[in-house]
């Protein structure tokens, strides 16, 4: 059957709508897409610039990320840095036990068992106080020290017990009874040498993290 005039005009007319409204779509879709495209490409490039502008800074005073070192300012502001340990060892340091050094008056190892029977769990910031109690109970010294700070406790027991300074650096070299001295400008700490740590006005296997005044002991007569 062939198709009057009227109807291929019609069907012209019908097909010329679709495709307006189809090319209309296709217009909208496409700017939607353009639109949201420019977005991301917007926001993906502020968030480039930011972390720029906020690396600069870091690049600038030295603390670049690095997986070999951790970079930080310490107290004073001053830029430093510490190796980044990877893998560690389960087997636990263990410090070497004191010995009983002959020389020294056996009394100092008697008052390093009386610092232990009457030591705390926990510091108690009473550490001088503690060594002369226990110091005086054994019969080291004959009197009470007069000095309160821990950081002048060598200079003390030199001037007025007769104690000498040991020729050691390692507290872990010292011999059992020894007393240490360790501080700085604004810290002090005294302790006396046991044979598994050191006792104060409390018992640790560690050595006091303070810098290391000095190693002491009383040679006996």
């Amino acid at each position: 059957m062939v198709p009057c005039p009227l109807q291929i005009f019609v069907g012209e007319i019908f097909t010329r709508e679709m495709w307006k409204r189809i090319s209309a779509c296709e217009v909208a879709c496409t700017l939607q897409y353009n639109v949201g495209v420019r977005r991301v490409t917007v926001l993906t490039f502020l968030c480039a610039g930011s972390f720029a502008l906020f690396a600069s800074p870091l690049r600038a005073e030295g603390l670049q990320e690095s997986t070999k070192k951790f970079v930080y300012k310490d107290s004073s502001g001053q830029i430093t840095s510490v190796r980044v340990v990877h893998h560690y060892w389960k087997t636990p340091i263990v410090h070497p036990l004191a010995k009983i050094d002959p020389r020294l008056d056996p009394k100092l190892a008697r008052a390093a068992t009386f610092a232990q029977e009457r030591a705390n769990a926990e510091p108690q910031a009473h550490c001088w106080h503690y060594v002369k109690h226990a110091l005086f109970s054994a019969g080291v010294i004959s009197s009470y020290p007069k000095t309160a700070l821990a950081a002048e406790a060598g200079d003390e027991l030199m001037r007025s017990y007769g104690f000498k300074r040991l020729p050691i650096r390692d507290p872990y070299a010292a011999p059992i009874g020894a007393v240490l001295v360790y501080g700085n400008r604004t810290h002090g700490h005294v302790e006396i040498r046991t044979k598994d740590g050191f006792v104060s006005d409390y018992h640790s296997k560690n050595r006091c993290f303070y810098p290391l005044i000095a190693v002491y002991g009383k040679f006996g007569s």
